[in-house]
């Protein structure tokens, strides 16, 4: 499917990717970028139109669907990360919280923009999700966990929306160069790289993107002997 006069709607389009995707699915030629955050006040993209959209509030997806009769793409892109041992009885509100963004907010938006998809000729569903959703990372395991239910969620998704022609498209980046990943000095992709290989993917009906060395590496150790999950990433 062609970006090029399409309808989207980006979640956590604010800042860090989601800021990248809305700029560039208006260089694109977008028809209209829906650029939601939970502060629409916040979103300063020339060209989009910024709604109110908490993607953990049942409430704010409701009003979305009922007003944005006219999206064609949908790209959950919001997303939460938290640090802690997850044998610490402390990390289990964290993992809870994790859940609630990056788990049930693509669920739930989903759900919500579905029949939305289906009556507007099928269009596509991008969940950004990690790398860490098939390995994981010290102290970074509640969303190792939180990508890997997201993971799930994808596949489940494009199987039951596969009949009414919607696009269901995984993202599994690396790191990416945003405020997200300030603290990390490890390499990293830049937004403006990772959000233009999720457009060419969607433009060729592709259901899965690997955008680094990475994920690519992390992917084709996956039906090995020692796959990087049981062995850890080198670093």
């Amino acid at each position: 499917m062609q970006i090029k006069g399409k309808v989207v709607l980006v979640t956590g389009a604010n800042r860090g990717l989601g800021k990248q995707f809305a700029k560039s699915l208006v260089e694109a030629g977008a028809a209209k970028v829906y650029a939601a955050a939970r502060d629409p006040g916040s979103v300063k993209i020339e060209g989009v139109e910024a709604i109110p959209l908490d993607v953990t509030n049942h409430d704010d997806i409701a009003a979305a669907a009922e007003r944005y009769t006219d999206v064609q793409v949908l790209i959950n892109n919001a997303g939460a990360t938290t640090r802690g041992l997850l044998t610490d009885p402390a990390s289990t509100q964290g993992v809870r919280e994790l859940f609630e963004v990056n788990v049930i907010g693509p669920l739930a938006l989903t759900q919500a923009f579905a029949p939305i998809l289906k009556r507007n000729g099928g269009g596509a569903v991008v969940n950004v999700l990690s790398v860490l959703s098939w390995v994981a990372l010290p102290s970074g395991g509640a969303y190792s966990v939180s990508k890997s239910a997201a993971w799930a969620l994808t596949n489940v998704q494009r199987e039951e929306l596969r009949e009414q022609g919607t696009l269901v498209v995984a993202v599994h980046p690396g790191y990416i160069d945003t405020d997200m990943t300030a603290g990390v000095t490890a390499p990293k992709t830049t937004p403006e790289h990772v959000v233009g290989e999720v457009l060419a993917a969607v433009e060729r009906d592709q259901e899965e993107v690997l955008v680094d060395d990475t994920g690519r590496a992390v992917k084709e150790s996956l039906s090995t002997a020692k796959p990087l999950y049981l062995t850890g990433i080198p670093r």
